[in-house]
């Protein structure tokens, strides 16, 4: 018997044949339901936002976007010659999901984006943190702008796929500078952060301060607070961070 089958051999023994420590059960079902949470909570709903309208948003641009993606691979990759007729669904899909994005784009550009909400600064102001959204934006206007000149048989048509093709390359092209890359890490930073409560670990960050226990309020970062009441209200929570 060669040394690979004898590896081969073993390393099946050890994963379907001899059983398992009960902690490595526990490791796994702990790591899969955090990993099941973070996919149906962090992803596919948002959670970890507490605007609503900002939450509606971003899940009209994260559906509408993912759906736009799909349709123009479906059409590109299968259906791109006049022998293989493209079924009328994925076209609706592609319409769908480019006008989901404008819409929870455009909201979230002109209305809520903090900068604009909260800090009164010009919704037309522009920086290289907006690369992103300006793009995403940019793509899937000038995509509804070129299907419509298409259905017009306008002379513009051309101008306006060429323009498509330029901002949906700098979209896709500038996701090492650009926000794009947040749906890559975003999920993997909330299962760390979910993983790290559930085994106790917290990243080694402290535990919450809890200035009812004495030993809590005898520490000298808390000598301030020592003798200042429980309950000291709503604070900068008593009206809505929206000023202008």
């Amino acid at each position: 018997m060669t040394s690979f089958t004898k590896a081969a051999r073993n390393t099946f023994l050890k994963i379907f044949v001899n059983p398992r420590p009960r902690e490595h059960h526990w490791v796994f079902d702990k790591k899969f339901g955090v990993a099941v949470h973070t996919f149906f909570s962090g992803v596919l709903t948002s959670s970890e936002f507490c605007n609503q309208k900002r939450r509606i948003a971003h899940l009209l641009g994260m559906y509408g976007f993912v759906i736009n993606v799909v349709a123009t691979v479906m059409m590109v990759m299968f259906y791109s010659t006049s022998n293989t007729p493209t079924p009328a669904i994925w076209p609706q899909l592609w319409h769908i999901g480019a006008l989901m994005v404008c819409v929870g784009g455009y909201w979230f550009w002109f209305f809520i984006r903090v900068d604009v909400a909260s800090e009164g600064a010009s919704p037309f102001r522009v920086i290289r943190a907006d690369l992103f959204i300006l793009s995403l934006l940019a793509s899937n206007t000038l995509a509804l702008v070129w299907a419509y000149s298409q259905f017009t048989e306008s002379s513009w048509a051309f101008l306006f796929l060429s323009l498509y093709l330029i901002s949906t390359t700098v979209l896709f092209g500038s996701v090492p500078w650009s926000k794009f890359s947040h749906m890559f890490f975003k999920p993997a930073a909330a299962f760390e952060k979910g993983l790290s409560a559930a085994n106790g670990s917290r990243n080694n960050l402290p535990e919450p301060a809890d200035r009812t226990d004495p030993a809590t309020r005898d520490r000298h970062s808390m000598s301030l607070l020592k003798d200042a009441p429980l309950d000291m209200g709503l604070g900068i929570k008593r009206e809505s961070p929206k000023h202008y």
